[in-house]
């Protein structure tokens, strides 16, 4: 029954059936390969039962504000990617794509140093540097890879690294690789993070690591106490902006601007996919010579292949329309500030500060799956979050706020989450 069961179904190929390609079945297997399959039988369903499944649902359309869903009715409003500047569909990122695709290609079946830089690679990383106000810019297929090469490339055995406990998981696999001395302060503690500087005096290098915004909780790293304890222990901050570039501070340059201390952060690691246009790669900008250390040891980037010349130049085109207009920012914060503000009256609990990621704190991992299903059946697109993406107990709906959003599309969702938050008894 179980080879039945696994049989792979090609009835629509119109090869013979002797041709068609079939699974491995249980005869084929080694008693190995049945004993993992039993065992992950077991883990699955555990994953099932505590309502911890994670489904995919397939947009049928591009991706935006409004978009289509497999199995729905109707247009759906678009509430949870990181799509913050609803750039990923704009017809002059699309058009600045395309023209690369004829000129530049599909990709360059290389790695960088080898065959793989076009001129376009090094016109994006100038921009990003200058973007920044730092003096280089090194691309990666994703800033995890961008994550996953820094820590090992930079510290060795002599440095120590210091990291907020929260941090985004390619930080925390990224530090993982590298041989540094290892310490983890509280989240946003900054009597913690002083504690462990001073325990740390005793290496060559501190390096200071946080998330710009904290991507499940919307909070932002209090960067002008971590870069005054920086000042008084000799150590250096990194920060993660993947959820800031693009739209906080008063041009869209980050949490570092925002707050005021852009000289003062001597390494950024950032995203192209998520407002700078949502496609793929990543970026780290700093020191010169911190770059070019990167260039000539930092594994993602000498063993990854280029990224793909449709992506760096959607990505060049954001970084122009940037320069040229950033009403952007104050129109985000509005809608931003009004929907946390109708939210918080109705009397939802909204994690995180005024930032366009909203989560909606709801506790119980099954609660937030199916409040996340009713919504979509009440045509809002929002997913709920639970273990091991946050930790137990503290599972929620993100909510993530657009510039492309209308306020009618923003009243809309309110109402419907005021709906399905009366049927489950979370508000009265």
């Amino acid at each position: 029954m179980l080879a039945l069961r696994h049989l792979y179904r090609c009835s629509k190929l119109n090869t013979p059936f002797s041709h068609r390609c079939l699974p491995i079945t249980t005869s084929q297997s080694s008693a190995a390969l049945n004993n993992l399959r039993n065992q992950l039988d077991v883990e699955l369903e555990a994953i099932r039962e505590a309502g911890l499944w994670k489904t995919e649902r397939v947009i049928t359309t591009k991706q935006g504000s409004n978009i289509g869903v497999e199995n729905t009715e109707g247009k759906i409003l678009n509430f949870c990617a990181n799509n913050y500047l609803g750039l990923s569909s704009n017809p002059k990122v699309i058009q600045a794509g395309i023209e690369a695709l004829d000129e530049f290609g599909a990709g360059l079946s290389s790695v960088r140093f080898i065959c793989g830089t076009q001129t376009i690679h090094k016109k994006l990383e100038k921009q990003i540097a200058e973007f920044h106000k730092r003096e280089d810019a090194i691309l990666y297929a994703s800033c995890f890879d961008a994550n996953a090469g820094i820590f090992e490339t930079l510290l060795s055995n002599e440095d120590a690294v210091l990291s907020d406990e929260l941090n985004h998981a390619s930080i925390i696999d990224g530090i993982r690789l590298c041989k540094a001395n290892k310490y983890r302060f509280k989240h946003l503690d900054m009597v913690d993070l002083e504690e462990k500087l001073k325990d740390s005096q005793k290496f060559r290098n501190r390096l200071i690591v946080t998330d710009g915004v904290f991507s499940m909780d919307g909070d932002v790293a209090p960067l002008p106490a971590i870069c005054d304890l920086a000042d008084k222990y000799n150590a250096l901050v990194f920060i993660d902006e993947c959820h800031a570039t693009g739209f906080l501070g008063k041009t869209g340059r980050g949490t570092d601007e925002l707050l005021g201390v852009m000289s003062r952060v001597a390494i950024i690691n950032s995203t192209l996919g998520k407002a700078l246009g949502g496609a793929a790669g990543g970026y780290t900008t700093g020191p010169q010579q911190v770059i070019d250390l990167l260039r000539n040891r930092s594994r993602p980037f000498l063993f990854s292949n280029s990224l793909p010349p449709p992506v760096v130049a959607c990505a060049s085109r954001v970084f122009e329309m940037l320069s040229e207009d950033s009403s952007f920012v104050a129109d985000i914060q509005n809608k931003t500030t009004h929907f946390r503000e109708k939210m918080t009256k109705a009397g939802f609990k909204i994690g995180g500060d005024n930032h366009p990621i909203c989560p909606i704190m709801l506790g119980d991992a099954k609660l937030a799956m199916n409040m996340a299903d009713d919504l979509l059946k009440q045509g809002i697109f929002v997913i709920g979050f639970s273990y091991p993406v946050v930790a137990i107990g503290k599972s929620r709906i993100r909510v993530q706020i657009s510039a492309s959003h209308s306020m009618e599309d923003i009243n809309r969702a309110i109402d419907a989450f005021v709906a399905v938050g009366k049927s489950y008894k979370v508000i009265p």
